[in-house]
């Protein structure tokens, strides 16, 4: 049903940012996740960050890789530039894009299985580059395309539907982008509009690498055993001609928990999610104070969000590598291929 464009419908009271565009302007095509779905959530953060700070929407590159995180960019932004890449592979395409034109804003939209498993070396080495970019990681611990298998972020001693228990460690990408030199640094929850939305507003008008981590529950896999409604039982008593996969209706979880409070939020399988948010008076621009206080907070089974650390004085890919400042696709034939006299000169300083 992605192929459903949403009516071109503007109520005439919709208010108009500063460069002329509604809200309605950024959104994309009708989403086809799950009901409920904490990733819908975050492309409305997105939506509304955009609408926010009148950018443009053909001025906006937008790359993904798979997952059903990844397909998300199809429902925001439906005016700007889009690119669904291979497995794993969206920071090095976007790296690659954003080499050739620095003047569009490069949104990278992933998930916890595309950037922490297959990816994972991808997303270090942007990291660590500096890669001018937001990177958002829509991070539900589990492969939702395949059915919920547990991903690499999964904590160990979570419980999947089918009751196994996961044994190994998580991966813990807010950690490694604090580690590999990313100077934004965030985390936030997909049910928490308030702080998601200025988080990622502020990756946006940063300087460098902006990595945010959303916490989005997966609501498909609350089937748990025992229930006469999950997936399993109905297809165990199926008798029917034909196998319709259907999500039931389930509420999407929000919270607006104040600075420095500690709140339970139930999730659809039964378990609890301890989040709390950062209070008012912590100093996000110290790396090894903002990498204790995500350590210390796991360790007590704690989920920390909030913008965790900023570099004030960060620069970028572009200022290591003295790119040029017009696209590529802009430089005439003399500029692109200066001749053997600039080679040679090259050549030389390498010697």
């Amino acid at each position: 049903m992605t192929y459903i464009a949403k009516p071109k419908l503007h109520h005439p009271s919709l208010a108009a940012n500063q460069v002329g565009y509604t809200r309605r302007d950024y959104e994309g095509k009708i989403s086809t996740l799950c009901a409920g779905c904490g990733h819908d959530s975050i492309s409305a953060a997105i939506i509304q960050a955009c609408w926010e700070l009148d950018i443009e929407p053909h001025r906006v590159a937008k790359l993904s890789g798979i997952g059903c995180s990844s397909k998300t960019p199809d429902y925001f932004l439906g005016a700007s530039h889009g690119f669904n890449t291979v497995h794993g592979r969206m920071p090095s395409v976007l790296t690659g894009a954003s080499l050739a034109n620095r003047e569009l804003l490069y949104l990278g939209i992933s998930g916890d299985g595309d950037s922490a498993s297959i990816g994972l070396g991808q997303f270090a080495h942007a990291m660590r580059r500096g890669v001018r970019m937001v990177y958002i990681v829509e991070n539900n611990g589990v492969y939702g395309l395949t059915k919920g298998q547990f991903s690499a972020t999964a904590d160990r001693g979570s419980k999947s539907k089918k009751g196994a228990i996961n044994r190994d460690s998580p991966v813990d990408l807010v950690g490694m982008a604090l580690q590999l030199g990313a100077t934004y640094v965030a985390r936030g929850f997909s049910g928490d509009k308030a702080q998601l939305v200025p988080l990622i507003e502020g990756a946006i008008r940063h300087g460098g690498a902006a990595f945010i981590d959303v916490i989005s529950p997966c609501v498909a896999f609350n089937n748990h055993e025992g229930s006469t409604r999950s997936y399993d039982h109905v297809r165990e008593h199926n008798d029917a001609v034909s196998r319709i996969d259907f999500i039931d209706l389930a509420a999407e979880l929000k919270a607006d928990p104040a600075p420095g409070e500690l709140i339970t939020l139930p999730q659809p399988d039964g378990s609890l999610m301890r989040v709390r948010k950062l209070h008012a008076g912590y100093d996000p621009t110290d790396r090894v104070a903002a990498m204790n206080q995500v350590q210390a907070l796991q360790a007590s089974g704690e989920v920390v969000t909030g913008l965790l650390y900023i570099d004030p004085q960060a620069s970028d890919l572009h200022a290591a590598l003295n790119t040029s400042a017009t696209p590529l696709n802009r430089l005439d034939e003399a500029a692109l291929c200066p001749g053997s006299a600039a080679l040679a000169k090259i050549n030389a300083a390498l010697r």
